[in-house]
C-alpha cells in the first residue's frame, strides 16, 4: 500500500469528510491542546469521527491527530468541533495544564540561559 503525502489529498474527499466546512470556531482549541474523547464510538458515526474516539482514549494533542489520520489540522479541527459541540470530547488548554505550584516562565527563561551558558 502506497501512502500518498497530505498535499495530494483529494479535494472533493475533504469536503465531503467536513460537509463543506471550511473554517473551524478558532477559539475552541488550538494545535497543541489535548483532546480526551469522552465515550466510545456508536454505530453510524462518521469513520473520521470514530477514529478520532479511538485514538483520544488518552490525551492526544490536536497535531498528533492530524499525522495519526493523514489530515490537515485545518479539516480535523472542524471534525473536532463537531464532536465538542455534542459532548463527545474535551479539550485541555496548555495553559490550563500550568499548575499554579508550577515554575514562572521567568525561571524556566533563566535555567534555559544557563542551559546554553554550559
Amino acid at each position: 500500500m502506497r501512502q500518498r503525502p497530505v498535499d495530494d489529498e483529494a479535494p472533493d474527499r475533504l469536503y465531503m469528510i467536513t460537509g463543506g466546512r471550511t473554517r473551524a470556531d478558532e477559539s475552541a482549541f488550538d494545535s497543541v491542546s489535548l483532546i480526551v474523547g469522552e465515550c466510545e464510538p456508536t454505530p453510524g458515526m462518521q469513520s473520521e469521527h470514530v477514529k478520532i474516539l479511538r485514538l483520544t482514549r488518552r490525551p492526544m494533542a490536536v497535531v498528533e491527530l492530524s499525522a495519526q489520520l493523514r489530515l490537515p489540522v485545518s479539516v480535523v479541527k472542524i471534525l473536532l468541533c463537531d464532536l465538542l459541540d455534542t459532548g463527545r470530547i474535551t479539550v485541555r488548554h496548555p495553559s490550563a495544564l500550568r499548575s499554579a505550584d508550577g515554575p514562572s516562565p521567568e525561571l524556566l527563561k533563566e535555567v534555559l540561559v544557563a542551559l546554553q551558558n554550559i
